[in-house]
């Protein structure tokens, strides 16, 4: 096999294997309550959240760099399953999880390009850019939004408190003021509705 057609058959091998993130199904309802949303959506959702959204990222941003990051940052999940935020057990060995399922999924790429891939999606998680901080409020932010709109379905299933909430998203929202007062003001409503615990 040529070293093109190699090339062409790895990278095909990978598109065909992401098409499993769309039945990777979260904690997150749709805003019609019908059922969770999955990977594929929450990716899609989020990353034009971002374009929406860019006149608050840090100056300078590369939003192309922020829309890969969240494009492939949930693709580990196709193994190591979607781990939700407030579980705490679950969230243990979530990064030897995910590491192992990167290295997997990532190496289904030719070399220069999963390694590429690899380092964004390492980027990510460790937020050490300006372009992962902001990729990573938009994921934080866009569950709150829907929890919001569906009178916190999802929190109330999990019986998740105030306190998660806030100590869960203060590391990724606080360094956005505008968006961590909203979100402090919204759950703060959501205890008075009775869809989160007051705790």
């Amino acid at each position: 096999m040529s070293d093109s057609l190699e090339r062409f058959t790895r990278q095909l091998a990978f598109i065909r294997e992401i098409d499993k993130v769309k039945n990777i199904f979260r904690q997150t309802y749709l805003l019609d309550c019908r059922r969770r949303e999955n990977d594929a959506e929450h990716s899609w959702h989020i990353a034009v959240m971002a374009v929406i959204l860019a006149e608050y990222a840090p100056e300078g941003t590369d939003l192309s760099r922020v829309i890969r990051m969240v494009l492939i940052h949930d693709l580990v999940e196709i193994d190591a399953g979607d781990t939700y935020l407030f579980d705490e057990k679950a969230n243990q060995d979530k990064a030897e999880r995910e590491e192992a399922a990167a290295r997997r999924i990532f190496g289904l790429l030719p070399d220069d390009t999963g390694a590429e891939v690899m380092a964004l999606w390492r980027e990510f998680e460790d937020r050490s850019t300006p372009e992962a901080r902001f990729a990573a409020l938009m994921d934080r932010f866009q569950p709150f939004l829907h929890n919001m709109a569906t009178r916190g379905i999802s929190w109330m299933e999990h019986g998740v408190a105030l306190s998660q909430v806030l100590d869960r998203m203060r590391p990724v929202l606080e360094p956005f003021p505008l968006f961590w007062d909203y979100l402090n003001s919204q759950a703060r409503r959501a205890v008075k509705e009775g869809w989160l615990k007051d705790a």
